[in-house]
C-alpha cells in the first residue's frame, strides 16, 4: 500500500483548508489537501464579511478573486414592513476592511483551490479519509480514492477543515448538540431580470417575513441572485407542494420580493438544508486541530461561516507552524478561548435575532450612530474586538439597548409632541 509523508495533512478543500494550507505552506512546510467532494460544488454561504478578508490576504488568495470580478459588497440592509436599516461598512467601529464579496461558492471556493495548488500544495478530491491513527502528534491517515484506491498519509500534524463533513468529531465522537434550536432553508438562484428596481446589488439584503422567519437576497455579478427563506420546520409545513411550489408560495406572500421575482426563472429545483447548526467538544488534540465549521456552524443569518473558517484557519495555520517548530502550544488559551470569543458573540446576535431583540434596534427611530458603528463592525465580522462594548458585553448588551429604546418610545408615545 503507497505512503506518503507530510508535515501537515489538511482535511477539506474548502475556505478553511485552503487558508491553512496556504499559510503552513508558505512557512516552508510539505502540506498536502485531501477533500471527499469532486470541485466545483455547490455549497451556501455565498455573502462573505469584510473581516475575512484579512486571513484570505495572509493567504494570497486576494489577488486570484479579484481576478474573478465578484461583486463587492459594501454593507447590509435589513428590512421590515417597509422599513429599512442600513448598515455601510464604511462606518464600522472598528478599523479594518469596510468591503467584501459576494460570491457564488462553487466558483469562490475553487478559485481557492486552484491558487493554493498553483502555490505546490497538491489537493486530491474525490477522497475519502476513512481512519485516522495518531502516536502522540504525529497521526496515519487511511484515504480512499475515487477509484477506491486506498492509501496512508503518515502526517506530523492535522489540520481538520472539513466542515459539515466534520471529519474528526465523527471519527472520535466528538460531536455534541448545539444549543440553538433547528431551523431550515428553502433556496434557490434566480435570473434577476428585475434587479434594477431594487437599491442593490452591492450588499446583502435580508427581510423580516414573519416572526423568526426571513429572507436573504444576495445579488452576484453575474446577474443571478441567490435567494432563501429561513425559519423554524413547521413553517414550512404551511406550504404543501413541490420545493418549487412552496418556494413561489412563500414568495407570493412576501410583498416585497413579490413584485421582483414573481414568476422568476429559477436556475435549479429550490433545495431544503436543515438542523445545520452542530459543535463539539474540543477543537484540538494531540496532534490535530479543527477549523471553520468543523468547531460549530451557528446560523446563515449574519453570514458568519466563511468568517469563522477563515480566521480559525488563519490562526490555527500559524499555531501549528509554531508547533512544527518546537514550541509547546496552549492551544486552550492562544486558539480554543479566542475562537470561542467570535463564535459565543455571533451567537448571542443569533438569538438575539430570533427573539427580536434586533428587530427593535435596527428598525428604531433616531439610532445612535456610535452605537450603530460599534453595532455595524459586528456585521463586518470583526467579533474579536473587545475595545467594542457591543463585542465585550455582547451577553446583555443587545438586550439592554432593546429594553431602553422601548421604554424611550413608550414614553414618547404617551407624551406626543403637539
Amino acid at each position: 500500500m503507497k505512503t506518503e509523508k507530510v508535515d501537515v495533512l489538511v482535511i477539506g478543500a474548502g475556505p478553511a483548508g485552503t487558508v491553512a494550507a496556504s499559510i503552513v505552506h508558505q512557512a516552508g512546510y510539505k502540506v498536502r489537501i485531501v477533500e471527499k467532494m469532486k470541485f466545483p460544488r455547490f455549497v451556501i454561504g455565498e455573502s462573505l464579511l469584510p473581516r475575512c478578508m484579512e486571513a484570505l490576504t495572509e493567504a494570497g488568495f486576494v489577488d486570484a478573486v479579484k481576478e474573478k470580478n465578484f461583486q463587492q459588497k459594501n454593507g447590509a440592509k435589513f428590512v421590515k414592513n417597509g422599513k429599512i436599516c442600513d448598515y455601510s461598512f464604511a462606518d464600522q467601529f472598528t478599523d479594518g476592511w469596510t468591503w467584501t464579496w459576494q460570491v457564488p461558492r462553487a466558483e469562490f471556493d475553487k478559485t481557492l483551490a486552484d491558487t493554493v495548488e498553483k502555490m505546490g500544495v497538491p489537493v486530491s478530491y474525490e477522497t475519502t479519509v476513512t481512519a485516522i491513527q495518531f502516536d502522540g502528534s504525529d497521526s496515519i491517515t487511511t484515504i480512499v480514492d475515487a477509484q477506491g484506491t486506498e492509501s496512508k498519509i503518515e502526517a506530523r500534524f492535522i489540520i481538520d477543515g472539513s466542515g459539515y463533513g466534520r471529519v474528526i468529531p465523527k471519527l472520535f465522537n466528538m460531536d455534541k448538540p448545539s444549543n440553538l434550536p433547528p431551523r431550515k432553508a428553502l433556496f434557490t438562484h434566480t435570473v434577476d431580470v428585475n434587479r434594477a428596481m431594487a437599491d442593490e446589488p452591492n450588499r446583502i439584503t435580508i427581510v423580516v417575513h414573519d416572526h423568526a422567519v426571513w429572507i436573504w437576497i444576495i445579488p452576484f455579478s453575474s446577474g443571478i441572485t441567490s435567494l432563501g427563506f429561513v425559519g423554524y420546520p413547521e413553517f414550512f409545513a404551511k406550504y404543501p407542494g413541490t420545493t418549487e411550489e412552496q418556494l413561489r408560495a412563500l414568495i407570493a406572500s412576501q410583498p416585497y420580493i413579490d413584485e421582483r421575482f414573481k414568476n422568476i426563472k429559477f436556475l435549479f429545483e429550490p433545495r431544503v438544508l436543515e438542523s445545520w447548526s452542530s459543535t463539539t467538544n474540543k477543537f484540538y488534540g494531540d496532534g490535530f486541530v479543527l477549523t471553520g465549521n468543523v468547531t460549530e456552524f451557528l446560523d446563515p443569518v449574519f453570514s458568519s461561516g466563511v468568517t469563522l473558517a477563515t480566521v480559525s484557519s488563519q490562526m490555527a495555520g500559524k499555531l501549528v507552524i509554531e508547533k512544527l517548530k518546537g514550541r509547546n502550544i496552549d492551544w486552550d488559551n492562544e486558539y480554543m478561548i479566542p475562537m470561542m470569543q467570535g463564535v459565543d458573540t455571533f451567537r448571542s446576535y443569533v438569538m438575539a435575532w430570533y427573539e427580536g431583540t434586533l428587530d427593535t434596534i435596527f428598525f428604531a427611530d433616531d439610532q445612535d450612530p456610535v452605537i450603530k458603528s460599534q453595532i455595524c463592525s459586528v456585521l463586518a465580522g470583526y467579533v474579536w474586538d473587545t475595545t467594542n462594548p457591543y463585542v465585550k458585553h455582547h451577553k446583555n448588551a443587545l438586550q439592554k439597548l432593546a429594553a431602553k429604546i422601548e421604554y424611550r418610545d413608550s414614553v414618547r408615545k404617551a407624551n406626543p409632541i403637539k
